[in-house]
């Protein structure tokens, strides 16, 4: 692989702490709220991907893009240069899987956002990718492998170790891949998490569907049905989901292991100080998309914050945030990080 550039600067890990915008920052911003029903559930919850949610052409989005980008990107780059093996891992993944994988991803944001990104196919069957947003272009062998990076700004440090390390740092999602053998067994076959929410890439690799879920409260039910999940994942259409947890910062990371130079109470968060409140919903769209000729499937996440602050302004809001959070079994607050404030939590939603 060929890389044309300079030798970049190191990228400064002093960073890794600065926090995202909230939905409620920008005007038009793309915004969910996906406990309409006023319960905490564990559910597949899975809809038709593209389904009206009140978010116009941006539900049909499988890469969502805002005025976040540069942050997003940014935290995307401090988590690769700590260490790029922290944040993302595969196992037996081929390089059929990679090259559909890639040109799936390509294909949607070319269609998606045409502004931001163009991809241009020479007689040779190799293919020349750019991002607008970036300022980056990739080139790509006849099997969509990454072959060279060219840019206008500094190299991203470390060079990217592959073509899904490198798409995945020109959107604002994270991405999984999971593939199926022949047996009907499925794993976790590649991983880029630069926005994890208590959860780490290393340990999950090459671990299968239920085994993956295992720690998450109430997933007993769920994980009986794991290969048949999986199976839909591939086999359907593809399928939009949502999650939400509660966060006291708008923080991306929340590797569960601290970075070496922060220490873990600076890291870790999750404390509510109801003298000093802050609190956030953390939702996650994940957009599922079906590889069938290849047996895989294609899961990202994009990571949203709404400030509770503003939605304990909306009386419905509030009431359906107030009866999910009461809702929540006492597995699921220790799962979820709220069993010490569930309570003050309570307390502040109620005060007017």
């Amino acid at each position: 692989m060929v890389i044309r550039r300079p030798i970049a600067k190191p990228i400064f890990l002093d960073n890794l702490l600065l926090e995202a915008q909230t939905v409620e920052a920008f005007n038009g911003e793309v915004s969910y709220f996906p406990l309409m029903n006023g319960r905490y559930e564990v559910k597949p919850g899975m809809m038709p991907f593209g389904s009206c949610l009140g978010n116009n052409e941006a539900d049909g989005q499988v890469f969502q893009i805002d005025e976040n980008f540069k942050h997003y990107r940014q935290m995307k780059l401090l988590a690769r240069a700590e260490r790029l093996s922290k944040y993302y891992q595969t196992s037996n993944y081929s390089q059929a899987v990679a090259g559909a994988v890639a040109c799936l991803i390509i294909n949607r944001l070319t269609q998606e956002h045409p502004q931001y990104f163009d991809c241009q196919k020479s007689t040779a069957n190799t293919y020349k990718f750019h991002s607008y947003l970036t300022q980056e272009t990739l080139y790509l062998d006849a099997d969509w492998q990454l072959q060279q990076v060219e840019t206008q700004n500094n190299l991203a440090v470390p060079v990217y170790a592959s073509i899904l390390d490198a798409l995945a740092a020109q959107i604002q999602e994270d991405l999984t891949v999971i593939c199926r053998s022949q047996d009907g067994s499925n794993w976790l076959s590649a991983v880029h998490l630069c926005y994890p929410n208590h959860w780490s890439a290393e340990a999950k690799i090459g671990q299968d569907f239920a085994a993956i879920h295992a720690p998450v409260a109430g997933m007993e039910k769920i994980n009986r049905r794991a290969d048949a999940i999986v199976n839909t994942m591939i086999d359907r259409e593809p399928m939009v989901r949502f999650a939400w947890g509660l966060s006291t910062d708008t923080r991306l990371n929340h590797h569960p292991k601290a970075p070496p130079q922060l220490s873990v109470s600076q890291w870790h968060g999750r404390s509510f100080d109801s003298q000093h409140p802050r609190l956030y919903l953390r939702i996650e769209r994940q957009v599922i998309w079906g590889l069938p000729k290849h047996e895989a499937a294609l899961f990202t996440i994009r990571t949203y914050f709404r400030d509770c602050s503003v939605i304990k302004k909306d009386s419905m809001l509030r009431s359906k945030l107030y009866t999910a959070i009461e809702s929540m079994t006492p597995e699921s607050l220790v799962y979820k990080g709220l069993v010490e404030s569930k309570a003050s939590i309570l307390q502040w939603l109620a005060d007017d």
